[in-house]
């Protein structure tokens, strides 16, 4: 499994940006993929997830301002965001999903991240 991100870096309050996920090593078509985000001194959190037949689902400070989406043909999950607020700067990283939680996320295989700063 190959999860690479993309798409990060430094963007002013009330931007946007958006990252792409490229993966590889496995069926992505069938598979349920999602975002997680760890910012400076925090714990990981997660953000949002797809499941392979498109559903998506967000963690509730997400909700409004991020999109996910997939492009099954080309291997890549995406998160739009939109709205930023410099308390989205973090790492945020692509995994798979293994299953869910009580609607959370139980993530699988992580991408190496990418870094999001929101500043003017």
């Amino acid at each position: 499994v190959q999860l690479v991100e993309s798409g990060g870096g430094l963007v002013q309050p009330g931007g946007s940006v958006r990252l792409s996920c490229a993966a590889s090593g496995f069926t992505f078509s069938s598979s349920d993929m999602g975002w997680a985000r760890q910012a400076p001194g925090k714990g990981l959190e997660w953000v949002s997830g797809i499941d392979s037949d498109g559903t998506t689902y967000y963690a509730d400070s997400m909700k409004g301002r991020f999109t996910i989406s997939r492009d099954n043909a080309k291997n890549t999950v995406y998160l739009q965001m939109n709205s930023l607020k410099p308390d989205d700067t973090a790492v945020y990283y692509c995994a798979t999903v293994r299953s869910r939680i009580v609607g959370r996320p139980l993530f699988g295989s992580w991408g190496q991240g990418t870094q999001v700063t929101v500043s003017s």
